[in-house]
């Protein structure tokens, strides 16, 4: 079976690498453009593309316009990129037909995973779910929640990760470091102690079950059942 190939659209191509690298790593194909102008020409010419990955603040032809065109003959999916937080320019790119849209900076993680939730409401991929169980907390990594005893928790996007990282390394010591590493990776900005603020962040919501985080002392900490 052919890989589902992607484009992504972006002037800066560090953001392009960064986007492309943790795509491919999911076994998507991906093709890039650098401007408008080469995102259109693409789009018209290569018929595999099954969903766009679209910055708006481009040279020659901006996002908008581009989503613009694209939404004349087509409902492919397309999450727009952007550096700016108005609320009016997330509700300027729902109208003009764009199916996500992602505020820099993002984390590559979770861009994946909405790449992944539109593919499969688009019918391109299965929808098989991706779904962890440990000691009454149930993680939905398609769905994107958590919950513990049957009542979901709401988790920021890097407590979420945190967590998934434990459970996924259940009764593994795990210094901070590798933490870091892990669960940080491109977009981290910080120290150690950052682990320990979010750490005591994910027991505070995680109620009795935060129990389940162990301190590891001159090491970091351990995810125990």
């Amino acid at each position: 079976m052919d890989k589902i190939k992607i484009l992504v659209v972006d002037d800066e191509s560090r953001m392009r690498k960064l986007v492309h690298d943790f795509l491919t790593r999911e076994g998507y194909a991906v093709v890039e453009a650098a401007d408008g102008e080469e995102a259109l020409d693409i789009f018209y010419s290569d018929k595999e593309i099954s969903l766009i990955v679209l910055d708006v603040m481009m040279p020659k032809i901006n996002g908008w316009e581009v989503c613009r065109e694209i939404r004349k003959i087509s409902k492919l999916p397309i999450i727009m990129l952007t550096a700016k937080g108005d609320e009016s320019d997330e509700l300027n790119g729902f109208e003009i037909g764009a199916d996500e849209y992602i505020s820099k900076p993002f984390s590559p993680k979770i861009l994946v995973a909405r790449v992944t939730a539109l593919l499969r409401r688009a019918n391109k991929i299965g929808e098989t779910a991706d779904i962890r169980e440990a000691g009454g907390i149930v993680m939905d990594k398609t769905a994107h929640t958590v919950a513990i005893d049957g009542q979901n928790i709401d988790l920021s996007v890097k407590e979420f990760e945190l967590l998934d990282y434990f459970m996924n390394n259940r009764g593994i010591a795990l210094s901070r470091e590798r933490i870091l590493d892990s669960v940080w990776s491109y977009d981290y900005f910080g120290d150690a102690r950052t682990i320990d603020t979010h750490v005591k962040k994910l027991r505070s919501k995680m109620g009795a079950k935060g129990d389940y985080i162990k301190t590891v002392w001159g090491v970091g900490y351990k995810f125990e059942v």
